[in-house]
């Protein structure tokens, strides 16, 4: 049978990990697809690099439009990142009837809903398994292997800088600061992180999933985004000692009958869950479903041949099914295009979810009791409460300066709240004569 004709987009990292997988599991990927498949032809601006890494085994060309135009390729590989050009090349695919393969998660966070509605309607394949978790195959537990399941929540760390970064502060009892620093000089972080250490880059990946799992439009303008550059190694510490740990989680809850959480931000994990205990720059996914219970799915985020591993399994994927019926195909997002729904997602003031919170306050007599006072007027129940002693406190990086032994630190866990609930309580809070620095607030879940 004739090969499948692939044209790679993009020869980065990934790229040159997709080309060298196929190179070496030529055999064991041909008995699994049914037929060979063979990278025939290449794209990058720098075409010499491109023949160094390829050699004779595939026209190089410059311009990408040259592949999609090539009657040849079967299947478009868009492996450049952003949005822009992705978004036209990937749409002009489409158009010419070619399937895509794509990792770009912010193409498909931002304009998914455009790109796969274009599928349908050219009765062609959008595969995306390596846009979320690098080789972890979440995207297909969530198509395929629970599709028996009423989906209730998900939780993700899908960023492996910013989990390494969490990972090196609690550890080492580094700053932000220093731990970020590290990260750079280990090939974790780019030059400039911001869309890892600002959450934006898992705001991405859980619009992805969230659209999945609960078979409505990708939203990803309505995630409320939250990053790690505020986190202090103080509440880590605290966190810890309180039986926590925190990392930046990915989350979407259904709420019957309300809507759809989705949102990105450092949260308390109690340190026996599982999730809690990956460490470094991997990636972990819990998903709880009605039927199968609470499932984690645990691997390498990200990297060259990790994420090729999750591309090829597309290209797989898109070889066993291209000549089938496309409307008995595995739909894009899980749900058959008629039975989506235009779920809203929630505004973050109606989110429910409990909380840390950590007051620097005097160390006088009665701070507490006012405190707990605007916590109950709010309707807020308290879970615990821990209370350092000023010796404790000092030397910490509290973010209130130099504490003085009349300072202490007190901290609040909270029973689950709206956040707009808490949002007032806070503003009452601040707003008293014994409280010295801007409150400290972190979401807290429990994952049960």
């Amino acid at each position: 049978m004739k090969p499948i004709q692939v044209g790679l987009i993009g020869l980065g990292t990934v790229g040159a990990g997709v080309f060298e997988v196929l190179r070496r599991n030529r055999e064991e990927i041909e008995r699994r697809a049914g037929r060979a498949i063979r990278v025939a032809m290449v794209s990058r601006r720098d075409t010499a690099q491109a023949r160094a890494t390829v050699g004779d085994a595939a026209q190089v060309v410059a311009d990408p439009r040259e592949i999609i135009r090539n009657p040849d390729i079967d299947i478009v590989v868009e492996l450049i990142g952003g949005k822009t050009q992705a978004r036209e090349l990937v749409l002009e695919a489409i158009a010419a009837g070619k399937h895509v393969v794509t990792a770009n998660k912010a193409l498909l966070a931002v304009h998914g809903t455009e790109i796969f509605e274009a599928a349908q309607q050219q009765g062609v394949m959008v595969a995306f398994e390596g846009a979320v978790a690098g080789g972890i195959p979440i995207i297909k537990a969530l198509r395929e292997g629970l599709t028996a399941n009423r989906i209730q929540w998900i939780a993700g760390i899908i960023n492996g800088t910013t989990n390494f970064i969490l990972s090196e502060m609690r550890d080492k009892g580094l700053d932000f600061d220093v731990a970020l620093k590290e990260a750079q000089a280990l090939g974790y972080a780019e030059a400039d992180p911001t869309f890892d250490i600002e959450g934006v880059d898992a705001a991405h990946k859980a619009t992805i999933m969230s659209a999945i799992a609960f078979g409505i439009p990708v939203q990803f303008d309505k995630a409320y985004v939250e990053g790690i550059t505020k986190l202090s190694a103080t509440d880590i510490r605290y966190a810890e000692q309180l039986g926590y740990r925190i990392k930046l989680l990915g989350i979407t809850k259904r709420r019957e009958g309300e809507g759809i959480e989705l949102r990105v931000h450092p949260t308390l994990v109690p340190s026996k869950r599982l999730i809690a205990n990956v460490e470094g720059a991997m990636n972990a996914v819990v998903v709880n479903g009605d039927a199968v219970g609470t499932t984690l799915y645990y691997g390498k985020g990200a990297g060259s041949e990790p994420t090729a591993s999750a591309v090829i399994a597309d290209l797989v994927d898109v070889t066993r099914l291209a000549t089938s019926d496309p409307q008995h195909r595995v739909p894009h997002l899980a749900f058959q295009p008629g039975a989506m729904r235009d779920v809203g997602v929630l505004p973050m003031d109606r989110v429910i979810t409990s909380y840390y919170l950590r007051l620097r306050v005097k160390d006088e007599a009665g701070v507490l009791a006012q405190v707990t006072h605007i916590l109950a007027e709010s309707g807020i129940s308290i879970n615990a409460v821990l209370q350092r002693e000023a010796d404790d406190v000092a030397g910490t990086d509290a973010g209130a300066g130099e504490p003085t032994p009349d300072h202490t630190d007190l901290i609040i866990l909270t029973h689950e709240t709206s956040e707009g609930t808490m949002n007032q309580a806070l503003a009452r809070m601040q707003a008293l004569t014994a409280v010295l620095a801007p409150v400290v607030r972190i979401r807290k879940e429990e994952l049960a």
